[in-house]
């Protein structure tokens, strides 16, 4: 495999793509990047970056690693513009529907998914920030093992993350469960509370505040988000009712929630107790290397350090 430290170009700078910019030039790649918006590009251009037109961006791609960082439905008309063989990754919230349209609309790049699971409610460029992926897991779906997975990887590194490899349908699965799910509680949250009223309003602490932190994304984005992972959304959704149905039952029959409230605590436990890991090495090259990272992601592992081909990883 190559062992290239490529150029990035960032196509979109709210959130995600301004700080993936940002922490690229931090890094030391040279960047430059183009968005839609006039507003983001000014402000881009303002603090010194090499901000053009979408054209002109992928030009000057040929051996970049150019980064897609706009919402899901902008991606056909981008991807239609791609020239043949150009590198790409994503840093959209599906993944699924993401390889589809690669697939129909530029089937001569070469590309490998990515989803960095950091963000902010806050949306733009000026919310993005260079150290907004330090310690965070970053998603890769690759369908071959090859050197643009290794660029790739060695972007995210590079960007203070760890690497979480799987398929595009278990990150679907997964996400829609931690990620697009809590966006549709926060809120039916969020509206229950505010059809209390001024009173509400006003006692609402903690809780509330956590619980509908994210409500306060832009629904657009929020909505491209969810609606794109449709069919895994829905059968979180369903779980979510079945679940809020059997509370609501338990407490209408006998006024007890403690199953509820004990899964949840599980749960959470779940979340901040995570277990020891166990460090291992992936040979890129090897046959059966994608099937070992896609394992690898399955269990919850990650690849913390790319040395050549040899993936550092740490497994559960």
């Amino acid at each position: 495999m190559m062992d290239a430290v490529r150029d990035v170009c960032v196509i979109g700078l709210g959130l995600i793509g301004g700080s993936v910019l940002r922490a690229a030039k931090a890094a030391g790649r040279t960047v430059w990047g183009a968005t839609a918006g006039k507003e983001d590009a000014d402000k881009a251009r303002a603090e010194g970056f090499d901000i053009v037109s979408v054209d002109e961006a992928l030009s000057r791609s040929a051996e970049a690693l150019v980064v897609l960082a706009v919402p899901l439905p902008a991606l056909p008309d981008l991807l239609r513009k791609v020239p043949e063989g150009t590198r790409l990754t994503d840093v959209t919230s599906v993944k699924g529907p993401v390889h589809d349209a690669v697939h129909r609309y530029a089937p001569h790049a070469r590309f490998v998914g990515g989803h960095p699971m950091a963000g902010t409610s806050r949306s733009g460029w000026d919310a993005g920030s260079a150290s907004l992926f330090d310690n965070a897991a970053w998603v890769v779906t690759p369908e071959e093992a090859d050197d643009h997975l290794n660029d790739v990887i060695r972007l995210a590194l590079d960007l203070k993350a760890h690497v979480v490899p799987t398929t595009p349908e278990e990150h679907d699965e997964a996400v829609a469960r931690i990620s697009h799910l809590p966006h549709i509680m926060a809120a039916i949250l969020a509206s229950v509370g505010a059809d209390g009223g001024p009173l509400a309003m006003a006692l609402a602490a903690g809780s509330f505040g956590d619980g509908t932190r994210v409500a306060g994304s832009r629904p657009e984005l929020v909505r491209a988000m969810c609606e794109g992972n449709r069919d895994a959304l829905l059968m979180a959704v369903d779980d979510a009712l079945g679940r809020l149905g059997a509370a609501r039952g338990s407490l209408a029959s006998t006024g007890g929630l403690a199953k509820t409230i004990e899964a949840g605590h599980e749960g959470r436990n779940a979340l901040v107790d995570q277990p020891n890991r166990t460090p291992i090495t992936i040979d890129l090259t090897k046959p059966g290397a994608l099937a070992a990272l896609r394992n690898l992601g399955s269990r919850g592992g990650r690849v913390v350090g790319l040395n050549g081909s040899i993936a550092q990883a740490e497994t559960s």
